[in-house]
C-alpha cells in the first residue's frame, strides 16, 4: 500500500484548489467585441489571434490571478460576474475601465514581432487591472501598473524590450521597473505580493512595505539597486 506523505496531501490540496479556481473562472462570462473587424489591425486579431483564444487567455489569465494573488473564495475578490474584451481603432496599446478592456488595433496591426505572444501579455496585464485592489483609489500609480506587469512578469510573458533588472529611478516608477522591485521584495518574503495586494482592498499606505518585511519601500529599494549596482 502507498504510503500517503505530507507532499502529496500538499499536492492533493492545490490540485483542489485550482480545480475549483479553474472552475469559478468559468463561472465568469468573457465576451469578445471586436469593432475594428474591417480594419488592417481587426483582421490581423481575427486570423492570428482569434476571439477563441482570446476568451481562453482572459480565463486562463484570471485563475492565474486569483491564485498568484492567493484569492482563494469568491469573498476574497472583487465580484465581477462579466469582462468584455473590445478591440478597436485607438491610439496606444490597451486600458482597462472597471470590467472593460479595450485593446487597440492600430497596436495589433503594427507589433513587428510575435503578435499573439504579446497580445497574451497584454491581456494580462489589464486583467489584472479588472481583479487587483487599488487601494480605493489611493495606491500610487506606478504600483498599480507595477502590479499588473509583475503579473505579466509571473505568467511567462515579459517581452525583450522591458527593462533589466535592478534599473529605473523610483520604486514606483511604475510597469517594468516596480515589477521587477516587486518580484525582489516577494524573494525576501514569498507571497509579499499578495498579502500587499489584500492590504490594498480598503486603502493604501507606504508602510505596508515595513509592516510585512520590516523595512521602509525606500531602503528597500536601496537594497535592490544595490544588489543589481554594486
Amino acid at each position: 500500500m502507498q504510503q500517503v506523505t505530507m507532499a502529496n496531501i500538499l499536492f492533493i490540496l492545490s490540485s483542489i484548489l485550482l480545480l475549483a479556481s479553474t472552475q469559478q473562472a468559468q463561472a465568469v462570462t468573457f465576451t469578445i467585441t471586436n469593432n475594428a473587424a474591417n480594419t488592417p489591425g481587426g483582421i490581423r486579431f481575427a486570423t492570428q489571434i482569434g476571439v477563441d483564444y482570446s476568451r481562453q487567455t482572459l480565463a486562463s489569465a484570471t485563475t492565474f490571478i486569483w491564485r498568484l494573488f492567493q484569492e482563494n473564495s469568491p469573498a476574497e475578490r472583487k465580484n465581477t460576474q462579466q469582462v468584455t474584451l473590445i478591440v478597436e481603432s485607438m491610439d496606444g496599446v490597451a486600458y482597462t475601465s472597471a470590467d472593460q478592456i479595450h485593446l487597440s488595433a492600430n497596436y495589433v496591426q503594427g507589433y513587428s514581432g510575435d503578435v499573439k505572444r504579446e497580445v497574451t501579455g497584454v491581456l494580462y496585464h489589464e486583467m489584472t487591472h479588472v481583479w487587483q485592489w487599488n487601494g480605493n483609489g489611493q495606491a500610487p500609480g506606478g504600483l498599480i501598473e507595477g502590479l499588473a506587469d509583475y503579473v505579466r512578469l509571473k505568467a511567462g510573458y515579459a517581452p525583450s524590450h522591458w527593462v533589466k533588472p535592478g534599473q529605473g529611478d523610483r520604486w514606483d516608477q511604475g510597469y517594468d521597473v516596480t515589477a521587477y522591485f516587486l518580484d525582489y521584495c516577494n524573494s525576501l518574503m514569498p507571497g509579499f505580493v499578495a498579502e500587499l495586494n489584500k492590504k490594498m482592498r480598503g486603502g493604501y499606505s507606504d508602510g505596508f512595505f515595513n509592516e510585512l518585511l520590516g523595512l521602509s519601500v525606500d531602503q528597500l529599494w536601496s537594497n535592490y539597486k544595490a544588489k543589481y549596482n554594486p
